[in-house]
Protein backbone atom coordinates (compact mmCIF):
# COMPACT_ATOMS: atom_id res chain seq x y z
CA UNK A 1 0.00 0.00 0.00
CA UNK A 2 3.05 2.26 -0.12
CA UNK A 3 2.97 4.75 -2.94
CA UNK A 4 6.02 5.88 -4.87
CA UNK A 5 7.90 8.62 -3.01
CA UNK A 6 7.41 12.12 -4.38
CA UNK A 7 10.83 13.61 -5.09
CA UNK A 8 9.54 17.15 -4.59
CA UNK A 9 8.41 16.32 -1.06
CA UNK A 10 11.80 14.76 -0.35
CA UNK A 11 13.60 17.85 -1.63
CA UNK A 12 11.42 20.17 0.42
CA UNK A 13 11.94 18.07 3.53
CA UNK A 14 15.70 18.02 2.93
CA UNK A 15 15.78 21.81 2.54
CA UNK A 16 13.84 22.16 5.78
CA UNK A 17 16.23 19.87 7.62
CA UNK A 18 19.28 21.68 6.25
CA UNK A 19 17.83 25.05 7.29
CA UNK A 20 17.09 23.71 10.77
CA UNK A 21 20.65 22.39 11.11
CA UNK A 22 22.07 25.79 10.10
CA UNK A 23 19.82 27.61 12.61
CA UNK A 24 20.71 25.25 15.46
CA UNK A 25 24.40 25.47 14.56
CA UNK A 26 24.28 29.27 14.51
CA UNK A 27 22.60 29.35 17.93
CA UNK A 28 25.17 26.93 19.35
CA UNK A 29 28.01 29.02 17.91
CA UNK A 30 26.53 32.21 19.36
CA UNK A 31 26.31 30.61 22.83
CA UNK A 32 29.89 29.31 22.53
CA UNK A 33 31.23 32.71 21.50
CA UNK A 34 29.20 34.34 24.26
CA UNK A 35 30.79 32.13 26.89
CA UNK A 36 34.27 32.79 25.56
CA UNK A 37 33.69 36.55 25.45
CA UNK A 38 32.22 36.59 28.96
CA UNK A 39 35.31 34.76 30.23
CA UNK A 40 37.68 37.11 28.41
CA UNK A 41 35.87 40.27 29.51
CA UNK A 42 35.78 39.18 33.17
CA UNK A 43 39.48 38.31 33.22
Amino acid sequence: MNHAPDHRDDAARRRGVVRTVWVVGAIALAIYVGFILSGVLQA
